[in-house]
């Protein structure tokens, strides 16, 4: 295997010994979070994770109303789409992050990191048969990396279905190692900037590749490093037959970041999806990361998506 694949001895030691004391514990009916699986909780004093809301939603806005609207609304973060601010982040420059970061700050949020990494991008693609284009793909996560950590951020969620989709005469076995190889080369830019990159499985309707959060931690498990972890969401849960909260539970060891929505696309509380055991499992897990409302659906209004989500979200969470 080329040097430029191979994980650092070190990270890959972290790794190992995190992934065996995670099988320890659910084999004793525990998972790293801490929380006795299925087994009953007192109610906690207070929820673990913090709340945040994703910057498209306020398309069009000036980022310093965006920003103190969400803080407004009571959401402590902001999570990033790249595009909102330039199709290619490396035109972005080091003044334009530092006001954006600024800006966030002055409004009293965190950064949370970015999605949509490769949304309206050319010439990249986790999963194709040419190289060249799997070593760019490698080289722009890092330029991702390098940005997030210039905003504050921590996180990277990899959505992008478009590029990521198989593509012609590419089986699905292949494309897994594509992928794992391509993200292999792009560890050491995340190690270097303390960044942890999520794959977020999606919709069948979506993409072809990476539909379920079993399939997402083949792939974790494949690239073998804390530097890589599991997404969920909840829109792309509602496509799995397993209930949303039991899925949370289920891979609880492994989940790093959350998006709210409703399986209709629209914010939390807006449609048919009942938060309320969702919030509790997260509960449950002890789950300590950010809980980030991503809405597709944005005909009720960046405000109203805004403030009735968390609204809503709260609500849920009364007797928990």
């Amino acid at each position: 295997m080329p040097e430029e694949l191979l994980m650092s001895r070190t990270t890959r030691r972290v790794f190992l010994r995190q992934l065996a004391a995670a099988g320890a514990l659910a084999e004793s009916g525990w998972g790293i979070a801490g929380a006795a699986r299925g087994a009953p909780i007192s109610a906690p004093s207070a929820i673990g994770w913090k709340w945040a809301i994703c910057n498209e939603t306020f398309a069009g806005w000036p980022f310093e109303k965006a920003f103190a609207l969400a803080a407004q609304c009571g959401y402590q973060g902001i999570e990033v789409a790249p595009f909102t601010i330039a199709t290619d982040v490396r035109e972005i420059s080091p003044a334009r992050r530092a006001e954006v970061r600024s800006q966030a700050a002055k409004a009293h949020l965190e950064i949370v990191g970015l999605h949509w990494l490769l949304a309206k991008t050319e010439g990249f693609h986790l999963t194709s048969a040419d190289v060249a284009v799997r070593r760019r793909t490698a080289r722009y996560f890092g330029d991702l990396a390098r940005f997030c950590a210039d905003l504050g951020g921590k996180i990277m969620v990899l959505g992008s279905p478009r590029q990521r989709s198989l593509q012609p005469g590419v089986s699905r076995a292949d494309a897994m190692g594509y992928a794992a190889e391509v993200l292999r080369m792009a560890l050491p830019d995340l190690e270097a900037t303390g960044v942890t990159l999520a794959i977020e499985p999606l919709r069948p309707k979506d993409t072809d590749f990476i539909n379920t959060a079993a399939e997402g931690l083949e792939l974790v498990r494949r690239v073998e490093s804390p530097h890589f972890r599991l997404h969920l969401d909840c829109l792309a849960m509602s496509s799995e037959p397993t209930p949303i909260a039991d899925l949370v539970r289920r891979y609880r060891s492994w989940l790093v970041h959350f998006h709210a929505n409703d399986a209709s696309g629209q914010g939390p509380g807006f449609g048919r999806t009942d938060f309320a055991p969702i919030l509790r499992a997260l509960a449950e897990i002890s789950y300590r990361g950010w809980v980030s409302v991503e809405v597709f659906d944005m005909s009720a209004g960046p405000e109203r998506i805004a403030r009735e989500s968390l609204q809503y979200m709260r609500k849920c969470l009364e007797g928990v």
